[in-house]
């Protein structure tokens, strides 16, 4: 995949002034009774939207917000998120008061607005169009601007309108945002500083399987932890007890070991592993644990996190590397007892002179608690697309910009 696209950056000033721009970006923020209870999301696609409206554009934002299924719920509304970026901006922010996002009200302030001025399309998935990427519904959007401009990371492994269809019909780049992200992890999967270490954690293996396999050709050590890893240690022969175990996957795992031991990838697996009688509940619950080795398993109890051996070999590799790309958690991270093997992962990190990336989800969750996003190189704004990116997926809101 060519991760070198265009982005506003690379725009002379005429392909800005005075232009009307559509700018897709990720406002799909937590809220709680009414209350936006994150705006990193917002805040973030900022530096983009600032540019445009400095340059002279007038600013279209759309974005979609939860999982409304085409489907007009007043819940998921957007109007909340125009009035944060209008604080944030310290400008006004118009949104239409009908909730489809091309209203015949819509559409009039488009047309209306003016360059330096800013406005947000309703919620796109209000409208059914969007998810099933209609070529329609996408020339609709296209016919509100002159330029579009992708800035949502976290949506761009799926081909929905807004995302990929859109830009049939217009010119497309990117946005500073997504600009980064083909920036470190593109160079990070191209031509990384070595030596490279990817971490890959979470629940499954089948979740996995084309990472594990593209990161072998990449990267110097492949570290699994996390729920995965039991199914790996059952490939070995080990008794895994009640540990999460996706039995049909066992053959794979011996494929992924004989491969990593055939290109000389050093596959660190745990070494030693937190048990308890049963998985927490609730998740956050006090819970009975004890330290095991990996190999010895107890038949009644199940792996829940890495232990302390596991930590300390899992951090010393992540310190000694150049490159480091981490994705999912190597425990219950919800439990503050099952979280110390993806604290000592994070902490690993942040103390590397290596350049970090984290993989968004959990593991982003992990170093933004924890006091540690200051010093990881970057934390990717989208798990999914992500995980994707790594599998080494063309991803199709990436691939509809245009090239540099």
């Amino acid at each position: 995949m060519n991760y070198n696209k265009k982005s506003v950056r690379d725009l002379a000033p005429a392909e800005l002034q005075g232009k009307k721009v559509l700018c897709r970006c990720d406002f799909n923020v937590p809220i709680k009774n009414g209350v936006i209870t994150s705006d990193v999301r917002i805040k973030a696609a900022l530096p983009t939207v600032k540019y445009l409206l400095e340059n002279g554009a007038a600013v279209i934002l759309c974005s979609h917000l939860g999982k409304p299924k085409g489907e007009i719920k007043p819940e998921l509304s957007l109007k909340i998120v125009a009035k944060r970026i209008s604080e944030l901006l310290g400008k006004e922010v118009k949104i239409a008061e009908a909730l489809e996002p091309l209203s015949d009200e819509a559409i009039e302030l488009a047309k209306a607005i003016r360059p330096g001025e800013v406005m947000l399309l309703e919620n796109l998935r209000f409208e059914k169009g969007e998810e099933k990427n209609d070529p329609a519904f996408a020339q609709k959007l296209a016919s509100l601007a002159n330029l579009y401009v992708s800035d949502a990371f976290g949506t761009v492994h799926r081909a929905h309108a807004s995302t990929a269809s859109v830009a049939d019909y217009l010119p497309a780049v990117c946005g500073f945002l997504i600009e980064k992200e083909l920036g470190v992890m593109g160079k990070a999967l191209a031509d990384p500083d070595r030596p490279f270490v990817a971490i890959l954690g979470g629940a499954k293996v089948s979740d996995k399987l084309n990472v594990i396999a593209n990161l072998l050709e990449k990267v110097d050590t492949l570290i699994i932890g996390g729920g995965m890893a039991y199914t790996f240690l059952a490939a070995k022969g080990y008794g895994v007890g009640g540990s999460l175990l996706d039995s049909e996957k066992i053959g794979y795992c011996k494929e992924m070991m004989d491969k990593a031991a055939a290109k000389g990838v050093q596959l660190l697996l745990p070494v030693d592993t937190v048990v308890a009688k049963a998985f927490p509940d609730p998740i956050d619950g006090p819970i009975e644990v004890k330290t095991v080795a990996a190999d010895a398993i107890p038949a009644d109890m199940q792996g829940l996190d890495i232990g302390e051996k596991t930590r300390e070999l899992f951090a010393a590799a992540a310190k000694s590397a150049k490159t480091v790309v981490w994705n999912g958690p190597m425990g219950v991270f919800e439990n503050p007892t099952l979280a110390q093997g993806t604290i000592a992962v994070a902490k690993g990190l942040a103390e590397s002179g290596a350049v970090t990336i984290v993989g968004g989800g959990d593991s982003a969750a992990a170093c933004e608690q924890l006091g540690f996003a200051e010093k990881i190189t970057h934390i990717s704004t989208g798990g999914g697309a992500s995980l994707e990116f790594l599998e080494g997926r063309e991803l199709p809101g990436i691939a509809c910009l245009q090239d540099k």
